[in-house]
């Protein structure tokens, strides 16, 4: 069982421009955000992609919608690609700062970046049984990326939370048995 997967971030949102972690709060996407959205579609349109998936927070549905609205690509949201949830500091630039702080203990009213990965890779088991054979797009966010480097890469969540992100256009994994 081997699924091709090809992870690409949702689009820059407002509140990515303003310096705030959306976390579980839809978020709208910027002016850029739409145009680096429509440039995903471009990029993705024609690359052997059987199905898009996708968090159901608004950005990254809108970043769906924008890159893949009119194709014949399924779109298919999945609340377990959420970001972590940061709880009571949703919305907040709080969550920025200190993601090792909250690599165990859960954000107050919320949950660990453990536990988020955690979330994340029961889908990503799912997406190993139920795809087989197949290139997908997942569109998510920073936990989506920590789950895929932890199960697809074999990487430690330690060593991956305090590193800064940097955003490139799509990271490919293979899950395999």
């Amino acid at each position: 069982m081997i699924v091709d997967v090809v992870y690409e971030t949702h689009s820059t949102s407002e509140d990515n421009e303003a310096g705030i972690a959306t976390g579980w709060l839809p978020g709208r996407l910027s002016a850029a955000g739409r145009e680096r959205a429509r440039e995903l579609g471009e990029r993705r349109r024609d690359d052997g992609i059987a199905v898009v998936f996708t968090s159901d927070l608004g950005r990254a549905v809108e970043t769906a919608e924008i890159a893949f609205g009119g194709s014949a690509l399924p779109l298919i949201e999945d609340a377990r690609l959420r970001e972590c949830d940061y709880g009571e500091l949703n919305g907040t630039a709080e969550p920025l700062h200190d993601r090792v702080a909250y690599l165990d203990r859960p954000y107050p009213g919320g949950e660990s970046w453990r536990q988020a990965v955690e979330r994340v890779a029961g889908f990503l088991d799912e997406l190993r049984q139920e795809r087989d054979g197949e290139r997908v797009l997942v569109i998510g966010h920073s936990a989506t990326r920590l789950a895929l480097e932890v199960v697809a890469n074999g990487r430690e969540l330690d060593e991956l939370i305090g590193a800064p992100f940097i955003w490139k256009p799509g990271w490919e994994y293979v899950l395999s048995p």
